[in-house]
């Protein structure tokens, strides 16, 4: 459990809690427990939770991850909690296991039992970000100390899992304790382990793992049931779900699975009993009593059914006492019979006019009802893409298509489109191809040219995603010419800065900047506020390669598209700050835009503009010299994500640069790969960072004539138009020996070292932050002073390749008493870490939060946070203890 709770702490403890007799300002008075007899060998846990609550009251609230194999007690363990507790408000909610999730589903569950203005804007259907703030506004009551339980993420949906990013971050000052629990023992989903790894990162986690119980556990629970302990423990692994479930069964011979188990339980039960166990099986994991009621109108089977403990109530709800149990029942009933009861559960619910589209799409599929399939599931999909659950909206209108064989060509049409929308914004851009040539052809067949002018706009941006470029031109201009005929319209604009943003990539700036004026006026007159923010931010982007104003522009796309909620076109905008802001080397002010744009993403569920941010992030690094940062932030996206081509560009020319000055193995086979995407793509900004990198990386190995070749082949991609990068070309062909003339303005630093003012080229690199870059610029002096420094600076950042090269230099100076390797001081750390990160790692094993580090070190919170990612993943360990256990082996374990 990361930062694990005082191990001082006991049940015995927690059992004297008395509030406070005057808690301090801005928090609440202490809530009681009345703990009963205790879980068994749940105790320490139990503390844990209790610890965590004190902390809670005390105004540092807590998410707690809750992990276990199904069936070892984790439900159990935290009703044992909620009986135990005393003046707190609890909140009990948990994530479907149907096939595709409901959106947001725990929160809606959450709201019932809250209430206020949560409910309201949940009845109204307000969009995500109002119920994320209405839900936190909601438990930061400090009137009241709330406990609130999200069971079973494993099944969560996108919105949800990034509702729990969002209450993380926010936990810090707020009197909540939130416990988040899933299963570990099968294979964790990408989703869900993307989340675990953000949500570790958070000062405010704390985790729990239960174990099963051990074998003296099982003999004292089979003691008085005439069982054999020891052959008890060996058939179930101490799993508890297993041991109570075969107990309560009472069988002399124990079944290979627990299906059985739960089926020789319900055989006991009457007809009518087992006919409505079904049925509530069928109903999911929480089951309305009026619905149960009005399918199987029998109260004497009902009290049957509790009776025997396979169901247990929950107020005006009912559920099975475990998962396992329910799917036990629900897969044992036969095809048929399950299908009518599918249908008549449709029936009711209909009749109980129920607004849960999600759910009705589900019966309606397992029924076999195509009418009912085609009514739910894209309304269930369009609500999910509003709620940010794209996966389960995709997954929605999949299931509609399955369905739509009769369906007519503008229903299906409009159902591939959809599909197309988002799955592109999943990454799964071959499933969103498909789905958009399949709605043109639909919208060609009825002869529709106002669709089929959008559809191939829909079409050319999926196609720039997988780096088919002139194919994605060519749909662009068809686009174009079924539109322009058609006059004035809110497709044309959008078609105009579809093609505006394809020629600024191409670096056709002016073309781009005429193509997005024309969005924008259209976008103007028909009040087109997406298109508007988008033609805006690509004229900003091309303005920025012009050297021209692009500041306001950019922030003005970013407030119209925050304003009229457009999330797409606001993470592009946080996207193209960032991105701006590094290529033009303003380091700080882009850490900034980075933050905000990862924090906007992750709200958001935008992980496509996330990763794109994570490898911005990553330059970053790389240009500052926290080589090691950069280094491991690329080998987490390449392991966690999904990379579109350019995305996969930029994390290869990383790793391919920074191998190359290490002179270590690897830099060729990231290089060449680089090289092929980025000839592939065809666009100009990407061939010259490709051929820069490359021509470094034979330069530092003093191959001069291909490194002058590829500065070349940089320099005949670049044109002469941006002059950071037009300045880094006229850099690389000075150094490999090129006579090619110098064409267009260049950056500052590049102007001074292209004049032969090495000190202020090194003083302006240093003024950026950027320590290698200061480096060459001593190493190109030729001068011995200047290249002791460089020496010192590459010996500092690992450069072993740049040092190689200047001690040559300085050997060929006849420099006396040259280094021949690095200092003492900066020799490789034993765990892979650098200086700060070692400096982190010290304060994290001391028990530092990471506010408290930021302080020590002078340094934000963020930086921190990156810094603590990094250590965890060099070290390979899953939190803060562990890597503080790694820094001190002696502290507990």
């Amino acid at each position: 459990m990361s930062e694990a709770a005082d191990p001082t702490v006991s049940p015995d403890s927690l059992s004297s809690w008395l509030p406070a007799p005057s808690p301090p300002a801005g928090t609440c008075a202490l809530p009681r427990t009345r703990l009963g007899p205790p879980v068994l060998e749940r105790e320490s846990q139990l503390a844990s939770l209790g610890q965590f609550m004190i902390e809670a009251t005390r105004g540092a609230g807590r998410l707690v991850l809750l992990a276990g194999e199904a069936g070892v007690g984790k439900s159990t363990l935290l009703e044992a909690l909620r009986q135990d507790l005393v003046g707190a408000r609890s909140s009990w909610s948990a994530c479907d296991g149907l096939f595709v999730p409901r959106p947001l589903g725990p929160l809606f569950d959450l709201a019932d039992q809250l209430g206020g203005d949560l409910l309201q804007r949940c009845h109204a259907g307000s969009d995500r970000d109002d119920l994320f703030r209405a839900l936190l506004h909601k438990i930061g009551e400090r009137d009241v100390v709330d406990v609130v339980v999200i069971e079973d993420i494993h099944w969560a949906d996108e919105a949800t899992l990034d509702l729990l990013r969002f209450l993380s971050r926010r936990l810090r000052d707020a009197a909540v304790l939130i416990i988040a629990t899933y299963r570990d023992d099968e294979a964790v989903n990408d989703a869900l382990r993307l989340t675990l790894g953000d949500l570790a990162a958070q000062p405010s986690t704390r985790r729990i793992r239960l174990s099963p119980l051990s074998l003296d556990a099982v003999r004292l629970l089979a003691q008085d049931s005439g069982s054999n302990g020891d052959r008890l423990f060996e058939l179930t692994g101490g799993n508890p779900f297993y041991v109570t479930e075969l107990l309560q069964a009472g069988l002399a011979e124990v079944p290979v699975s627990a299906r059985d188990v739960v089926l020789a339980r319900a055989a006991r039960l009457g007809s009518r009993a087992r006919t409505s166990l079904d049925v509530a099986a069928l109903i999911g994991a929480r089951v309305d009593v009026s619905l149960l009621a009005k399918l199987c109108p029998n109260p004497t089977a009902l009290d049957e059914l509790l009776a025997s403990g396979l169901l247990v109530s929950d107020g005006r709800w009912l559920r099975f006492r475990h998962e396992i149990a329910r799917l036990a029942i629900a897969q044992a009933i036969p095809a048929h019979r399950a299908r009518s009861t599918h249908q008549q559960l449709l029936t009711a619910l209909c009749g109980h006019d129920c607004a849960d589209e999600a759910r009705m799409a589900f019966h309606a599929e397992a029924s076999g009802n195509e009418v009912a399939v085609l009514r739910y599931a894209p309304a269930a999909a369009r609500r999910a893409a509003r709620l940010g659950s794209h996966h389960e909206a995709a997954a929605q209108f999949e299931r509609a298509l399955r369905f739509a064989d009769g369906a007519g060509p503008v229903e299906h049409a409009e159902l591939s489109e959809g599909l197309a929308d988002e799955a592109a914004l999943l990454g799964r851009l071959s499933v969103a191809e498909d789905a958009a040539e399949r709605a043109l052809s639909f919208w060609r067949e009825v002869g529709d040219r106002l669709r089929e002018g959008a559809a191939l706009a829909r079409l050319s941006r999926i196609k720039w995603s997988m780096g088919r470029g002139r194919d994605a031109v060519a749909a662009a201009r068809a686009s174009m010419s079924v539109l322009a005929p058609l006059g004035s319209t809110v497709e044309l604009a959008r078609a105009y800065a579809t093609l505006a943003n394809q020629r600024m990539l191409f670096a056709e700036y002016d073309t781009a900047t005429t193509l997005a004026r024309q969005a924008q006026e259209l976008a103007e007159r028909f009040g087109a506020t997406d298109v508007l923010s988008d033609a805006l931010n690509t004229e900003a982007v091309s303005g920025s390669c012009q050297s021209l104003e692009w500041l306001v522009l950019m922030r003005r796309a970013l407030d119209i598209a925050l304003a009229g909620r457009h999330q797409k076109q606001a993470a592009r905008a946080h996207v193209n700050l960032s991105v701006i802001a590094v290529e033009q080397w303003r380091l700080a002010e882009a850490e900034r835009y980075i933050a905000a744009g990862i924090e906007y993403c992750a709200d958001h569920g935008l992980a496509t503009y996330a990763i794109r941010l994570r490898g911005e992030q990553a330059k970053l690094f790389e240009r500052t010299g926290r080589w090691e940062e950069a280094m491991a932030l690329t080998h987490k996206l390449f392991r966690d994500a999904d990379q579109s081509p350019v995305n996969r560009l930029g994390g290869l020319i990383r790793l391919g640069v920074i191998r190359a000055r290490r002179g270590e193995v690897g830099a060729w086979e990231c290089l060449d790969e680089a090289a092929a995407i980025a000839d592939d793509q065809d666009e100009p900004p990407y061939k010259v960072g490709t051929r820069l990198a490359r021509a470094e990386a034979y330069w530092l190995v003093d191959d001069r004539m291909e490194a002058r070749r590829e500065a070349e082949l940089a320099d005949q991609a670049a044109g002469t138009s941006v002059p950071w990068q037009r300045g880094a070309v006229a850099v690389w062909l000075r150094r490999t020996g090129s006579e090619r003339p110098v064409c267009g303005d260049v950056a500052e630093p590049h102007c001074y070292l292209l004049g032969g003012d090495t000190t202020r080229a090194a003083e302006a690199w240093t003024r950026l932050g950027c320590r290698y870059e200061a480096g060459m610029a001593l190493l190109d002096s030729g001068h011995e002073t200047f290249l002791r420094q460089a020496l010192t600076t590459f010996a500092d950042l690992g450069a072993s390749a740049a040092a190689t090269l200047t001690r040559r230099a300085l050997r060929r100076l006849g420099a006396r008493a040259v280094p021949t390797g690095p200092r003492g001081t900066t020799r490789a750390h034993p765990l892979g870490l650098t200086r700060r990160e070692h400096e982190v790692l010290g304060l994290i094993a001391e028990g530092h939060t990471n506010a408290g580090i930021g302080e020590r070190l002078f340094i934000s919170v963020k930086t921190v946070d990156h810094h603590v990612s990094a250590i965890l993943a060099k070290l390979g360990v899953p939190d803060r203890a562990a890597a503080g256990r790694v820094a001190r082996p002696d502290l507990p374990s």
